[in-house]
Formats: structure tokens, C-alpha cells, sequence
């Protein structure tokens, strides 16, 4: 078996996506799929996202540490521990066999294991970190790293270089021209010469937007109007049961989750989404209008700086998480439908605020520290 690059680290869609993008940067620049290797976990999503890849994918057992002191987290902690503790010890005896040449961290659970194991073996760490703030992973790996990926020259890591947040091949150079707007709708099913919004909160949800839209979309029942409603997982058959049913014109589309999200932005005149960094790196990548809803509580508000940033910008509206109601949110989707030329210019503001191509410089700094 040839000396592998390790991808290590999941949970969450972003955490995947990340993980994925720059697999595929790596594939790009000369490396076979096999000389990669994911390494998630069994509790996140990365089975279910990375199914089909010919990339081997390892999954770890455990999961994250709870942020509490109540003592059902108390007692959750200390199982969490544990299998911590047993992650770390089945990746230093994977690392034995695999000796790597060098080990990628996305964040996440899985990334601490592999991390830990990297030191261990002294194996080459660069750490790929979207946010402004860097996780509490990626803060313990950082006295093991040998370079980080960053999206700012603030951001506190070692070896520092500025790439930008890595999005998926698919979404660089996505052609939205009208015509190809046209022909994305139809590839979903629905009108090509409706206006089109998407609801897209990450792969778990958001509640608060979910609940917004459902009730906006009874609202708007009388609405020449697509609203594709991608709810997440998570709160699917809630918000399905309150879907209407007696819609008179809007085309009201419900699903749980959307694997075509290339096709999907592609297809959208408006995207309502939250602020993570990697859909603040997919909006500017793509040059999509976007009405932010950034996830309250998130570490050091990061989500809400990243919508502020976008905002400064001309490239996207921000509403808080607090009032995001059917009423304000209908307010300024109205508004942006009544206003071509107001989409079209945030667009244009938003692709000004991209950094395309980050994949291909995060893959040139894995391959010059492996």
C-alpha cells in the first residue's frame, strides 16, 4: 500500500464538503483517489455523503464533547472521553500501517483523533480552517501543525497561508445565465420561468427559518412563486406536516435534503440561507443573491460577523435568527422579486467577494508540506 494523504475530520455537511473539495483538488493535481483516504465518523454524515467515492473513507467511533454542566452532559462527556480516548489509540495504530505523508485536518470530531495521531508519528498537519475563529479542534491540534489553510490573515494558526474557504469543483464556474437558469429549473421539476427561491440551512436545519417559510408559503398561496424548501434531516417531518396543502399558484417544494446543490444554485434567483463559511465561500464562488439568517450562538458569533462582512459588501441582506418571521422574511423576498436589477447587482457584488479556485491552493500547500 502506497503512503496515503489522510483527510480527516466530518460531523457536519460543511466539515464533509470541505473534506470532499479538496480530495478532489488533490485528484486534480496528479493524485489517484486511492492514495487518499477519509477518515470520519460514525455519528456524522460522512457515510451517507461520501457514499460512492473511490476514495476509502474510515469511520471512528465516539462523538464530540457536549458544551454543559448539567449532569446528563456531565455523564455524556465522560462516554465521550472514552471513545475519544479509543479513537486515538485505533488511528496511531492505523497510522502505524498507513505511515502517511502527510495528514489534512477539516475540523470537526473525527479531525482530533487524526490529529493527535499525526503528533504522535510526527507526521506533517495542515489544517484546513474556514472560519474567522479557529474551533476548539483546531486550536488543541494547532501545537502539532506544520501549515493551516486560513480565509483571513487574522486568523491565529501556525504557518498561516490565505487561501480562502476550498468549495466543490462543481460550484466553480457555475453558468447562471438565464438560459442555463432555465434549464436548472427544469432539471428540478419545476417552472423555468418562475421566479425561484431556495431555503437551504445547512444538512441538520435550521427551526426558526423552517418555521418562517412554511408559514410564508401559506401566505404567499396565490403566488406565481417556486419556494424549493430544503428543511435538513433533522426537521423534515415536522414541517411537513404543517406544509399546506391548498396552495392556489405557488409551486411550494418540500424536501429533506439536496444532493444537486450545484443544480440547485444554479436554478435560484434568491438562496435564503445561514452564514457558515463555506456558504459564504459557495455564494461568493457562484455569485448568488443570498438572504442570510446567521445560527445564533455559534463561537464567537463568527456566523453573524461572516453575514456582516457579506453585507458590507453589497453582496447579500442579513436577517437575525430572532426575526426571521414569515412577515419580515416575505417583506424582503418581495422586495428583491419587485427588484431585478437590485438581484442582479448583489450577484455581481457577491462574485467581487469570492475567492474561486481555494480548493487548488489548499491542495498546493497539502502537497508542499507531504
Amino acid at each position: 500500500m502506497s503512503r496515503p494523504i489522510v483527510i480527516a475530520g466530518g460531523g457536519t455537511g460543511g466539515h464533509v464538503f470541505v473534506a470532499q473539495a479538496v480530495a478532489d483538488a488533490l485528484v486534480g493535481s496528479g493524485e489517484s483517489p486511492s492514495d487518499l483516504r477519509f477518515v470520519g465518523s460514525r455519528r456524522g454524515q460522512e457515510a451517507r455523503l461520501l457514499a460512492g467515492s473511490e476514495t476509502p473513507l474510515s469511520l471512528l467511533p465516539g462523538r464530540g464533547i457536549v458544551r454543559s454542566f448539567r449532569p446528563r452532559a456531565l455523564i455524556q462527556n465522560i462516554g465521550a472521553t472514552i471513545g475519544l480516548g479509543y479513537s486515538i489509540v485505533v488511528m496511531a495504530l492505523f497510522f502505524a500501517t498507513w505511515k502517511p505523508r502527510v495528514v489534512v485536518s477539516v475540523g470537526g470530531y473525527a479531525a482530533l483523533p487524526a490529529g493527535i495521531a499525526a503528533g504522535i508519528w510526527r507526521r506533517p498537519l495542515v489544517l484546513v480552517n474556514i472560519d474567522a475563529i479557529p474551533g476548539s479542534t483546531h486550536r488543541f491540534l494547532a501545537r502539532f501543525a506544520t501549515a493551516s489553510a486560513v480565509i483571513s490573515t487574522e486568523t491565529d494558526l501556525p504557518g498561516a497561508v490565505v487561501t480562502g474557504a476550498p468549495v466543490r469543483e462543481e460550484f466553480e464556474d457555475l453558468d447562471r445565465s438565464p438560459a442555463a437558469r432555465h434549464h436548472a429549473r427544469q432539471m428540478l421539476g419545476c417552472d423555468p420561468d418562475r421566479p425561484f427561491i431556495a431555503i437551504v440551512t445547512g444538512s441538520l436545519g435550521a427551526r426558526s427559518v423552517n418555521s418562517a417559510v412554511v408559514e410564508l408559503a401559506r401566505q404567499w398561496n396565490d403566488k406565481a412563486v417556486t419556494i424549493f424548501h430544503v428543511t435538513g434531516q433533522r426537521d423534515f417531518s415536522e414541517i411537513s406536516e404543517q406544509a399546506p396543502s391548498d396552495l392556489l399558484a405557488l409551486n411550494y417544494r418540500l424536501v429533506a435534503f439536496e444532493s444537486d446543490m450545484a443544480t440547485l444554485y444554479q436554478a435560484s434567483d434568491i438562496v435564503v440561507c445561514r452564514a457558515g463559511a463555506l456558504t459564504v465561500a459557495e455564494l461568493g464562488v457562484v455569485g448568488f443573491c443570498a438572504v442570510m439568517v446567521p445560527l445564533p450562538g455559534a463561537p464567537g458569533d463568527h456566523q453573524t460577523k461572516n453575514a456582516q462582512a457579506v453585507v458590507n459588501a453589497g453582496a447579500g441582506w442579513m436577517i437575525s435568527d430572532a426575526d426571521v418571521s414569515p412577515e419580515r422574511l416575505g417583506d424582503v423576498l418581495q422586495e428583491l422579486l419587485m427588484d431585478p436589477d437590485e438581484v442582479r447587482h448583489i450577484e455581481q457584488a457577491a462574485r467581487a467577494f469570492g475567492r474561486p479556485h481555494a480548493a487548488e491552493r489548499v491542495a498546493e500547500l497539502v502537497l508542499k508540506n507531504g
